[in-house]
């Protein structure tokens, strides 16, 4: 994954950002920060709200896969931080999902029903759906029923 930050601050306010976050918080940033002083950008992807600032973003994550696809867009108010182990899993969850060809359940990999496993997709047809069954039998897959199964990666 690759991180590229945007702000419609100029280049000096970035600079100061990355030296105060390095120097209070001993934390190095080490992706790109684009300066869209223009607000062009911001405005293309939805970052600045009606009845907001002309001249402050929202929070917002974009998730692009590497087809240049965006699977997720995360919005917080200018006011509320982002809580980056969301971020992490929610990138996580989808790198799964497109790797496997699997679902991701809520809380993964903390899910309350199934753990850290992941939902397998329903079969299509009645033989997939009897392939199914027996792939359950087999201890390939854990089912609440055909059409509800998942699977330790």
């Amino acid at each position: 994954a690759e991180l590229v930050g945007l702000s419609v601050d100029h280049v000096y306010s970035h600079i100061k950002w990355v030296e105060w976050i390095k120097e209070k918080l001993g934390v190095e940033i080490p992706f790109p920060i684009v300066a869209d002083t223009t607000g062009k950008i911001a405005e293309l992807y939805g970052m600045i709200h009606p009845g907001a600032s002309e001249s402050a973003t929202v929070r917002a994550v974009f998730i692009l896969c590497p087809q240049g696809i965006i699977r997720a867009i995360l919005y917080y108010p200018l006011t509320i931080g982002r809580y980056i182990p969301e971020v992490l899993r929610l990138l996580k969850a989808l790198q799964t999902s497109m790797k496997e060809g699997v679902a991701i359940p809520a809380n993964w990999p903390e899910n309350e029903l199934i753990g850290g496993n992941v939902i397998v997709p329903p079969p299509s047809d009645l033989p997939a759906a009897q392939k199914r069954l027996q792939e359950a039998k087999e201890g390939k897959v854990q089912c609440y029923d055909w059409w509800f199964c998942h699977k330790k990666l």
